[in-house]
């Protein structure tokens, strides 16, 4: 900077800059660039000004010109590694932070965007050390602590991210990312009375923060308040339709309520695949050879204790590993003994739990399966924006979720005949219906269980009906038919165990409506979730008769009453949410019991809960008519699971011959 006069007009830029007025300090330093021989300090200070701007792509070429004037410039190098994360060229970005710590290893700043471009790469160990080093220069940084939260949270669950974010709120009581981070945690963790009010401090601070819409609704939903959490789900989603994880919440929840119709749930689902970005599609370079061994992955959140895994262990354990190799890509932060169990029986085992998307996009990639299973549908944590790009020739869902994605880049949704019947259910899935075996799931009892013991009528005197399903599935029409069943039966008892059953507002709602259908408190027992299967399962004894939810089924809650000697009443609706009890009665011996009406539902119920020599009987009986069933074929269920990989593939390779597809009529 040659002239006194130029000096004077960047005094001028560098004081508007300092008070904050951005526009006139960008004026002045635009002209400065536009002199003979800018300086260091007017590139820097532009780029500078340009990140402030929210103008990275500008910032990145102006700070690379500072950078050649004063190479050791430390501040330059580190906002020059900044402006290229932000443009998404993170290795750049990392090479450029890297430099600025090694001219100053005393930048927390520059420790804190290394932490943010290698947690970008998928590398969170290397991550969390960056954020370390930061808090360890300067331990009231309120950013690095909601940023080392947030990792914890993924890499570990919300108890190890919590106590940074509450230290990020009360460093910076005005951050409303730090209220809605804690909130999610504490929603989480079940205590949704302190998550609510931080979300509301989030948006009293920023009314349109999303993450903040999201997570009230988060809390209406784990409150059990169905209607409210739909609504706030579409609140959101009318300030961003394309806020895809609320959309698929919201698809979720809408299972639950009474009287949505078919085809308002399908033009939502296919709502959710338009809103994703359309992508061209990947040439596969697999040889389409119909009868080799081939790779099939499994992506889910749940290969952890949750049922997807316990549904998919005894496919894993028996599938011809001449045929199949085997890929789990686990989703999750948790790893337990499932996890290990389930870990044990992959022939490649990756764990993704927290990377950015694109990451594992090209992880899968390059372990180039040929079939890819995801297990999750629009439940929590699911990938299926990423699956839309198609990560395999061949893709299927299967387990997580009772309806189609909606994704035509999904080939494939493994059924049975009972819960998607032919012909009508077809109309309403953007998949291929594979109906592969009797019933679609193979059930795997805990061991070292004991015999049911005797119905609990007999030394009460009362019958007992029960229902341990997740509370969500209890809709309004459910309480009334439980109402009607309780009526039937005088001097009978409802037995309700579940989360956050023990949570004193929420047993007072419950408690409410009952009240409103005339049914008085000490007929109904509220039980909290219990910590361990064994304490779950010997629940059961306290209960005769089991009763289904309805429209959304029990699954596993159906397969574990059985297999403790209780009889599961059901109610079969018109699609695959309201269908999966009746596939699996039917299963195991005992179609009698599925109704087709409310009326017939409490009729089954009150007979069973009449006759007391039948249900003492079924105590005896119900767990060798389940391992008679196609439930506890584990080695049958494998094989024609394995026919139906083996018949898409098959399908794909026809495709790919420009040949007639016939090879599925086996299957389909």
């Amino acid at each position: 900077m040659n002239s006194a006069q130029n000096q004077k007009h960047f005094q001028e830029g560098l004081a508007h800059h300092r008070a904050g007025r951005l526009a006139e300090a960008e004026k002045i330093y635009a002209r400065l660039r536009a002199t003979n021989a800018p300086g260091f300090d007017v590139w820097h200070l532009s780029g500078m000004l340009a990140l402030q701007l929210g103008r990275a792509a500008a910032a990145r070429p102006m700070l690379e010109r500072a950078l050649r004037l004063k190479p050791d410039s430390a501040l330059c190098a580190m906002r020059l590694g900044v402006a290229c994360a932000l443009t998404g060229d993170h290795p750049a970005g990392e090479r450029q932070l890297r430099a600025a710590l090694k001219r100053d290893p005393a930048l927390p700043e520059a420790w804190n965007h290394l932490g943010f471009v290698l947690r970008a790469q998928g590398r969170p160990a290397e991550a969390r050390e960056s954020y370390e080093r930061a808090l360890a220069l300067k331990p009231d940084y309120a950013e690095v602590h909601d940023r080392l939260g947030a990792l914890l949270c993924e890499q570990q669950g919300g108890a190890a991210g919590g106590p940074h974010f509450r230290r990020a709120v009360e460093l910076q009581p005005g951050c409303g990312p730090a209220w809605s981070n804690l909130g999610v945690t504490l929603a989480l963790d079940g205590q949704l009375a302190e998550a609510r009010d931080c979300f509301a401090q989030a948006l009293a601070l920023d009314p349109g923060y999303e993450q903040a819409l999201a997570g009230r609704a988060l809390v209406l939903e784990r409150s059990y308040e169905t209607t409210a959490a739909v609504a706030a789900y579409g609140e959101l989603l009318a300030k961003n339709p394309c806020h895809h994880e609320a959309r698929s919440a919201r698809l979720l929840n809408l299972h639950y309520l009474d009287g949505v119709p078919r085809e308002e749930l399908w033009a939502e689902h296919l709502e959710f695949a338009a809103r994703l970005p359309a992508t061209p599609a990947p040439k596969f370079t697999q040889p389409a050879e119909p009868d080799r061994r081939l790779r099939v992955a499994f992506l889910s959140p749940d290969l952890r204790n949750h049922s997807v895994a316990y549904f998919l262990a005894p496919l894993l354990r028996h599938l011809d590993r001449t045929q199949f190799e085997v890929v789990l890509y686990h989703d999750h932060f948790q790893f337990d003994p499932m996890a290990e169990r389930l870990r044990s029986l992959a022939d490649l085992w990756r764990r993704i739990g927290g990377l950015p998307s694109d990451v594992v996009e090209r992880v899968v990639r390059a372990d180039a399966p040929d079939l890819l299973v995801e297990l999750a549908g629009h439940t929590g944590g699911n990938r299926l924006p990423l699956l839309a790009r198609r990560l395999a020739p061949v893709q299927m869902t299967y387990l997580g979720y009772p309806d189609t994605t909606g994704l035509s880049a999904i080939d494939y949704r493994l059924v049975d005949a009972v819960t998607d019947p032919a012909g009508d259910a077809d109309r309403f899935a953007a998949e291929r219906l594979l109906r592969f075996a009797p019933t679609a799931w193979a059930y795997a009892p805990p061991t070292a269980i004991a015999e049911p013991a005797a119905p609990p009528s007999a030394a009460t005197g009362r019958v007992t009906f029960g229902c341990f399903n997740n509370f969500a599935k209890v809709s309004d029409a459910v309480l009334q038919g439980w109402a009607h069943v309780l009526a039937a039966v005088p001097g009978s008892h409802l037995l309700l165990k579940g989360h956050g059953l023990g949570d004193p507002g929420l047993r007072d709602n419950i408690r409410q409506r009952f009240a409103r259908l005339r049914v008085a408190a000490d007929r109904v027992e509220l039980l909290e979730r219990l910590p361990t299967t064994e304490a779950h399962l010997a629940a059961y004894s306290r209960v005769d008769v089991a009763l289904d939810t309805f429209p959304y089924h029990g699954t596993t809650t159906t397969c574990e009453a059985l297999w403790m000697g209780v009889p599961v009443v059901t109610l079969a609706g018109d699609r695959h949410v309201s269908r999966v009890g009746a596939s699996l009665l039917t299963a195991a011996g005992h179609p009698e019991w599925v109704a087709r009406d409310w009326p017939e539902y409490v009729r089954l119920a009150a007979a069973l809960g009449e006759d007391w020599a039948e249900r003492s009987q079924l105590r005896r009986s119900l767990r060798g008519d389940l391992r008679r069933s196609a439930l506890l074929d584990h080695a049958g269920q494998s094989a024609r699971f394995g026919a139906a990989l083996r018949g898409a593939w098959r399908g794909w390779c026809a495709t790919r011959q420009s040949a007639p597809v016939s090879a599925l009529a086996a299957t389909a």
